[in-house]
């Protein structure tokens, strides 16, 4: 089995806003990021479990939001591993501009 990535994004927003804003702001990061696509997305308390599209793979994943931080796992297939790099840094920085944005 592959090996997930994993980023966790500093935050210190609390855990109800840090969950308010990236439920309100999912839909439009994958929209903003074109190699990028949100397809998939369920709620269970604090835990985001998500399935993406990336350069025509799908991947899924979980984020765990806690009061000071959000950590996102994701399992890419063959493919996209050899661009995880890529797609971890894309997915890191669309995370924490969901909570910057004010």
């Amino acid at each position: 089995m592959p090996k997930p990535i994993v980023a966790t994004i500093p935050h210190s927003l609390g855990k109800d806003e840090a969950m308010r804003r990236l439920k309100s702001g999912l839909g439009s990061a994958s929209s903003s990021v074109p190699i990028l696509r949100i397809d998939e997305e369920t709620w269970a308390d604090n835990r985001l479990t998500f399935r993406l599209t990336a350069l025509g793979q799908t991947a899924e994943g979980t984020a765990d939001v806690e009061d000071d931080s959000v950590r996102i796992e994701v399992v890419l297939p063959w493919f996209l591993q050899k661009v995880a790099e890529m797609v971890q840094t894309t997915i890191a920085s669309r995370t924490q501009i969901l909570l910057e944005k004010k």
